[in-house]
């Protein structure tokens, strides 16, 4: 299915000038640099611009931010993490999911594989700083199957990702130990 027939999709703010920050008041924002990739959204103190009818470029819990410029172009979820609506800046874009249809962690795990980032790498546009355009993601085709079936890939993934984490920290764990025990040994048999 075509996203755009399950998802928004739009591009974030375009500043037609440099961004003023705006200490007292302001509007608060996510810049592509706020948003690791693969990661959901949850940003504790955003920088605070004076922004003009900046409204509509505003996400909330469930959205998606995605990363349309550089490498990779990854999704995220907006947690309800943030205490207040911030307003997106281009390049990132905002991609609402019909939650009808479509749950929003799906929908991450959906752009994050690795078949869908090698069908976007192949449509990215530029040389020196690729870009992908909405077009670009509005034509990507995704599986969408019926909403239990999200939610259990969705655990799944969560658990695969729990487990290497796990792993990671057993193997640095074991390591840190075998170092403490040989040089034990070797402050033991030392002449």
């Amino acid at each position: 299915m075509r996203l755009s027939q399950v998802c928004g999709i739009h591009s974030g703010y375009t500043a037609r000038s440099r961004l003023e920050l705006a200490p007292q008041g302001g509007v608060p924002v996510l810049q592509l640099r706020d948003v690791s990739a693969g990661a959901d959204v949850a940003v504790p103190e955003p920088l605070r611009y004076d922004l003009p009818a900046a409204e509509r470029f505003q996400v909330a819990d469930g959205d998606l931010i995605f990363r349309s410029r550089g490498e990779p172009n990854t999704a995220a979820v907006v947690r309800s993490a943030l205490a207040e609506p911030v307003v997106v800046i281009a390049p990132l874009m905002i991609l609402r999911p019909d939650r009808r249809k479509l749950l929003p962690e799906f929908l991450a795990w959906s752009l994050n594989r690795p078949e869908a980032q090698r069908t976007l790498s192949s449509e990215a546009q530029g040389t020196s700083l690729r870009m992908i355009s909405v077009a670009t993601l509005e034509k990507l085709q995704i599986a969408v199957p019926d909403l239990a079936t999200q939610k259990q890939i969705v655990e799944i993934d969560a658990l695969g990702r729990r487990e290497a984490r796990l792993l990671q920290q057993l193997a640095a764990s074991r390591t840190q130990l075998l170092t403490t025990l040989l040089g034990e040994v070797a402050e033991a048999r030392r002449s």
